[in-house]
Protein backbone atom coordinates (compact mmCIF):
# COMPACT_ATOMS: atom_id res chain seq x y z
CA UNK A 1 0.00 0.00 0.00
CA UNK A 2 1.22 3.29 -0.77
CA UNK A 3 1.75 6.23 1.93
CA UNK A 4 1.40 9.39 1.30
CA UNK A 5 4.34 11.72 1.73
CA UNK A 6 3.63 14.60 4.16
CA UNK A 7 5.59 17.79 3.80
CA UNK A 8 5.87 20.49 6.84
CA UNK A 9 5.91 24.30 5.48
CA UNK A 10 8.71 26.17 6.79
CA UNK A 11 8.59 29.60 6.13
CA UNK A 12 12.08 31.15 5.54
CA UNK A 13 12.56 35.05 5.29
CA UNK A 14 15.73 37.18 3.48
CA UNK A 15 18.15 36.48 6.44
CA UNK A 16 18.09 32.46 6.24
CA UNK A 17 18.20 32.71 2.18
CA UNK A 18 21.47 35.30 2.62
CA UNK A 19 23.08 32.54 5.01
CA UNK A 20 22.31 29.64 2.54
CA UNK A 21 23.89 31.65 -0.46
CA UNK A 22 27.06 32.41 1.73
CA UNK A 23 27.60 28.63 2.41
CA UNK A 24 27.41 27.82 -0.89
CA UNK A 25 29.38 30.52 -2.32
CA UNK A 26 32.38 29.90 0.70
CA UNK A 27 32.15 26.06 -0.04
CA UNK A 28 32.18 26.20 -4.22
CA UNK A 29 33.56 29.95 -4.55
CA UNK A 30 35.61 31.13 -1.87
CA UNK A 31 37.23 34.24 -1.62
CA UNK A 32 38.36 36.13 -5.00
CA UNK A 33 40.46 39.52 -4.76
CA UNK A 34 39.34 40.59 -7.93
CA UNK A 35 35.66 40.23 -7.61
CA UNK A 36 35.69 41.69 -4.51
CA UNK A 37 37.86 44.51 -5.36
CA UNK A 38 35.09 45.19 -8.52
CA UNK A 39 32.11 45.25 -5.86
CA UNK A 40 34.11 47.82 -3.78
CA UNK A 41 34.98 50.26 -6.38
CA UNK A 42 31.26 50.19 -7.47
CA UNK A 43 30.55 50.82 -3.63
CA UNK A 44 32.91 54.03 -3.94
CA UNK A 45 31.03 55.28 -6.95
CA UNK A 46 27.76 54.99 -5.86
CA UNK A 47 26.83 52.55 -7.94
CA UNK A 48 23.51 50.45 -7.16
CA UNK A 49 24.24 47.34 -5.25
CA UNK A 50 22.01 45.26 -7.70
CA UNK A 51 24.88 43.27 -9.18
CA UNK A 52 24.54 39.30 -9.40
CA UNK A 53 25.10 37.27 -6.38
CA UNK A 54 28.80 35.10 -6.28
CA UNK A 55 26.75 32.30 -6.67
CA UNK A 56 24.36 33.81 -9.59
CA UNK A 57 27.65 34.62 -11.18
CA UNK A 58 29.22 31.37 -10.88
CA UNK A 59 26.68 29.72 -12.46
CA UNK A 60 26.55 32.24 -15.81
CA UNK A 61 30.30 31.15 -15.99
CA UNK A 62 29.40 27.96 -16.40
CA UNK A 63 26.24 27.93 -18.31
CA UNK A 64 29.00 30.26 -20.87
CA UNK A 65 31.92 27.89 -20.43
CA UNK A 66 29.25 24.97 -21.13
CA UNK A 67 27.89 26.40 -24.48
CA UNK A 68 31.77 26.62 -25.51
CA UNK A 69 30.88 30.36 -25.81
CA UNK A 70 33.12 32.49 -27.83
CA UNK A 71 31.37 35.30 -28.41
CA UNK A 72 29.73 36.84 -25.57
CA UNK A 73 26.91 40.14 -25.61
CA UNK A 74 26.20 41.02 -22.22
CA UNK A 75 23.41 44.05 -21.75
CA UNK A 76 23.74 45.99 -19.05
CA UNK A 77 27.28 46.00 -17.62
CA UNK A 78 26.62 47.80 -14.39
CA UNK A 79 30.01 47.45 -12.31
CA UNK A 80 31.08 44.91 -14.76
CA UNK A 81 31.22 41.98 -11.77
CA UNK A 82 28.67 39.86 -13.76
CA UNK A 83 31.34 40.45 -17.21
CA UNK A 84 34.42 39.57 -15.11
CA UNK A 85 32.32 36.25 -14.45
CA UNK A 86 31.94 35.44 -18.05
CA UNK A 87 34.53 37.31 -19.62
CA UNK A 88 36.46 34.43 -17.33
CA UNK A 89 34.47 32.03 -19.69
CA UNK A 90 35.76 32.60 -22.82
CA UNK A 91 39.04 31.35 -24.70
CA UNK A 92 42.22 32.57 -25.05
CA UNK A 93 40.96 33.96 -28.75
CA UNK A 94 37.10 34.81 -27.05
CA UNK A 95 35.40 38.57 -27.16
CA UNK A 96 32.75 39.47 -25.03
CA UNK A 97 30.96 42.99 -25.53
CA UNK A 98 28.84 44.48 -23.05
CA UNK A 99 26.18 47.35 -23.37
CA UNK A 100 25.50 49.91 -20.88
CA UNK A 101 23.93 53.10 -21.04
CA UNK A 102 25.70 55.10 -17.57
CA UNK A 103 28.48 56.47 -18.25
CA UNK A 104 29.77 56.48 -14.36
CA UNK A 105 28.92 52.61 -14.37
CA UNK A 106 30.84 51.96 -18.23
CA UNK A 107 34.12 53.86 -16.57
CA UNK A 108 33.64 52.08 -13.48
CA UNK A 109 33.09 48.63 -15.55
CA UNK A 110 36.35 49.20 -17.60
CA UNK A 111 38.42 50.04 -14.51
CA UNK A 112 37.42 46.86 -13.00
CA UNK A 113 37.91 44.24 -16.55
CA UNK A 114 41.75 46.30 -16.48
CA UNK A 115 42.13 44.80 -13.01
CA UNK A 116 40.60 41.25 -14.15
CA UNK A 117 43.09 41.07 -16.78
CA UNK A 118 40.13 41.04 -18.79
CA UNK A 119 41.07 45.05 -21.06
CA UNK A 120 42.18 42.80 -24.13
CA UNK A 121 39.04 40.37 -24.32
CA UNK A 122 36.05 42.23 -23.02
CA UNK A 123 34.56 45.66 -24.57
CA UNK A 124 32.44 47.88 -22.68
CA UNK A 125 29.99 50.23 -25.48
CA UNK A 126 28.31 53.11 -24.18
CA UNK A 127 25.30 54.44 -25.40
CA UNK A 128 21.46 53.09 -25.07
CA UNK A 129 20.88 49.44 -25.85
CA UNK A 130 18.95 50.23 -28.72
CA UNK A 131 21.38 52.41 -30.24
CA UNK A 132 24.26 50.59 -29.68
CA UNK A 133 22.61 47.00 -30.53
CA UNK A 134 21.65 49.07 -34.39
CA UNK A 135 25.40 50.15 -34.62
CA UNK A 136 26.36 46.16 -34.26
CA UNK A 137 24.00 45.67 -36.84
CA UNK A 138 25.12 48.28 -39.33
CA UNK A 139 29.27 46.44 -38.62
CA UNK A 140 27.91 43.20 -40.10
CA UNK A 141 28.23 41.26 -36.20
CA UNK A 142 28.16 37.97 -36.49
CA UNK A 143 26.34 35.50 -34.41
CA UNK A 144 27.17 35.09 -30.52
CA UNK A 145 27.11 32.11 -28.35
CA UNK A 146 25.89 33.78 -25.55
CA UNK A 147 23.51 36.57 -23.89
CA UNK A 148 22.83 37.87 -20.83
CA UNK A 149 20.22 40.33 -20.50
CA UNK A 150 20.29 42.79 -17.23
CA UNK A 151 18.98 45.97 -18.32
CA UNK A 152 16.03 47.88 -18.63
CA UNK A 153 12.71 45.68 -18.22
CA UNK A 154 10.68 47.13 -20.56
CA UNK A 155 12.72 46.55 -23.72
CA UNK A 156 13.90 42.93 -22.34
CA UNK A 157 11.67 41.35 -25.05
CA UNK A 158 13.12 43.71 -28.20
CA UNK A 159 16.38 42.74 -26.28
CA UNK A 160 15.65 39.37 -27.00
CA UNK A 161 14.03 39.30 -30.27
CA UNK A 162 17.42 41.00 -31.46
CA UNK A 163 19.24 38.03 -29.76
CA UNK A 164 17.71 35.42 -31.22
CA UNK A 165 17.83 37.26 -34.75
CA UNK A 166 21.97 37.26 -34.14
CA UNK A 167 22.01 33.73 -32.82
CA UNK A 168 22.86 30.25 -34.25
CA UNK A 169 21.48 27.10 -33.21
CA UNK A 170 22.62 26.29 -29.71
CA UNK A 171 23.38 29.94 -28.75
CA UNK A 172 21.96 30.26 -24.62
CA UNK A 173 20.17 33.12 -23.99
CA UNK A 174 19.64 34.29 -20.19
CA UNK A 175 17.25 36.71 -18.65
CA UNK A 176 17.49 38.35 -15.15
CA UNK A 177 14.69 39.60 -12.66
CA UNK A 178 11.76 38.15 -14.79
CA UNK A 179 10.04 36.86 -11.41
CA UNK A 180 9.50 40.53 -10.46
CA UNK A 181 8.67 39.45 -6.47
CA UNK A 182 6.32 37.13 -8.11
CA UNK A 183 4.35 39.96 -9.73
CA UNK A 184 4.99 38.56 -13.14
CA UNK A 185 2.37 36.27 -12.32
CA UNK A 186 -0.36 39.38 -11.92
CA UNK A 187 -2.14 39.57 -15.21
CA UNK A 188 -3.67 43.13 -13.87
CA UNK A 189 -0.70 44.40 -13.60
CA UNK A 190 0.07 47.91 -14.79
CA UNK A 191 3.83 48.04 -13.96
CA UNK A 192 5.76 48.49 -17.08
CA UNK A 193 8.37 46.40 -15.79
CA UNK A 194 6.05 43.38 -15.00
CA UNK A 195 4.08 44.37 -18.32
CA UNK A 196 7.77 43.51 -20.19
CA UNK A 197 8.36 40.41 -18.75
CA UNK A 198 4.67 39.08 -19.22
CA UNK A 199 5.49 40.54 -23.18
CA UNK A 200 8.56 38.98 -23.32
CA UNK A 201 7.04 35.05 -22.00
CA UNK A 202 4.35 35.53 -24.68
CA UNK A 203 6.79 36.09 -27.27
CA UNK A 204 8.85 33.03 -26.11
CA UNK A 205 5.45 30.95 -25.76
CA UNK A 206 5.04 31.48 -29.45
CA UNK A 207 8.37 31.62 -30.94
CA UNK A 208 8.93 28.05 -33.07
CA UNK A 209 12.70 29.05 -32.70
CA UNK A 210 13.38 28.57 -29.00
CA UNK A 211 12.99 26.42 -26.13
CA UNK A 212 12.96 27.91 -22.89
CA UNK A 213 12.24 27.89 -19.11
CA UNK A 214 11.76 30.62 -16.18
CA UNK A 215 13.56 29.48 -13.05
CA UNK A 216 12.28 31.25 -9.86
CA UNK A 217 15.57 31.91 -7.01
CA UNK A 218 15.74 32.93 -3.22
CA UNK A 219 19.38 34.18 -2.08
CA UNK A 220 21.13 37.60 -1.23
CA UNK A 221 19.11 39.31 -3.59
CA UNK A 222 16.03 38.17 -2.40
CA UNK A 223 13.24 36.44 -4.64
CA UNK A 224 13.27 36.60 -7.87
CA UNK A 225 14.44 34.36 -10.83
CA UNK A 226 15.66 33.89 -14.43
CA UNK A 227 14.53 32.86 -17.74
CA UNK A 228 17.10 30.62 -19.70
CA UNK A 229 16.41 30.37 -23.68
CA UNK A 230 18.36 28.24 -26.20
CA UNK A 231 17.98 28.87 -29.54
CA UNK A 232 16.58 25.61 -31.31
CA UNK A 233 16.91 27.03 -35.21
Amino acid sequence: MWRTRRTRRITVGQEQWTTVDEYFSAQLIGEDEVLSAALAAADRAGLPQIAVAPNQGKLLHLLARTAGAKRILEIGTLGGYSTIWLGRALPADGRLISLEIDPRHAEVARQNLELAGLGKQAEVRLGRAADTLAALDAEGVEPFDFYFIDADKVSNPDYVVWAIEHAHPGTLIVVDNVVRGGAVADADSTDPSVLGTRRLHDELAASDRVTATSVQTVGTKGYDGFTLIRVER
